[in-house]
């Protein structure tokens, strides 16, 4: 087991202060991190932490999954590699392009 965990249904009001205190419960913590909006910095619910080792990990997870914060469920779990993004982007494909508007346009 990995010792980075993914914290689900944190309450928006939740800091990585809190995060860290809650994990630190259960062994070391090397980092906690709440994820935020990039536009608006608002918490979107979620976050990681990691611990010192798998098994302190473990421990968290049994402890802590399913439990409450401020009214709000956590689920707490091994996190997941992040998926890998293609840096792509370009067009979505298919249809015309070129020129615009005009009466008497022929394709």
């Amino acid at each position: 087991m990995g010792n980075k965990l993914y914290v689900g249904g944190l309450p928006y009001s939740a800091t990585e202060g809190q995060l860290q205190e809650l994990f630190a419960a259960h062994g070391t913590v090397e980092s906690a991190k709440v994820i935020a909006d990039k536009f608006t910095g608002q918490s979107r619910g979620f976050g990681f932490v990691e611990m010192g080792s798998g098994s302190e990990a473990q421990k968290a997870i049994e402890a802590l999954n399913g439990t409450q914060l401020d009214g709000r469920t956590l689920v707490v779990n091994e996190a997941k590699p992040m998926a890998r993004r293609d840096g792509g982007g370009g067009s979505g494909g298919g249809g015309r392009s070129g020129g615009g508007g005009g009466r008497n346009n022929r394709w």
